[in-house]
């Protein structure tokens, strides 16, 4: 059976994405003593970008907060999260003034399968899959 390790947070307020990318790069890093298990480090910095960019939105643009889950196999990292809201995400024009709409566009193309699960009790889930 592939090496495959799961962490879980609930995360909520203007801290989330920096406590998700705390978390994740622990997750992510210590999983193995030696090399072999670990992602290779554009993986995991990519995973982190990623991680940050879905946990901002889910934080901004809904309420009640996120569910994050990050799963490394041996092929790749699964990034899921879950938020309240039924609204999927939509790509804006980004602005060069610091003003967003990069998020949605580098989750497209820094991840592949990209998906949207919408939850019958409300709400949804984003995964994305950042191979290594």
């Amino acid at each position: 059976m592939p090496l495959q390790l799961m962490l879980h947070l609930d995360l909520h307020g203007r801290s989330a994405a920096a406590q998700a990318r705390r978390a994740a790069r622990s997750h992510l890093a210590g999983t193995e003593e030696d090399d072999d298990g670990l992602p290779p480090p554009l993986a995991l910095d990519t995973a982190l970008l990623l991680i940050s960019e879905l946990v901002t939105n889910a934080v901004r643009h809904t309420r009640g907060g996120c569910m994050l889950e990050v799963r490394l196999a041996s092929d790749g990292i699964d990034i899921e999260v879950t938020d309240t809201s039924s609204a999927e995400p939509q790509a804006r024009p980004p602005c060069r003034r610091g003003e967003g709409g990069w998020g949605w566009h580098l989750v497209n193309r820094l991840g592949t399968d990209v998906g949207i699960r919408h939850h019958a009790a409300g709400g949804k889930t984003i995964h994305v899959r950042v191979p290594c």
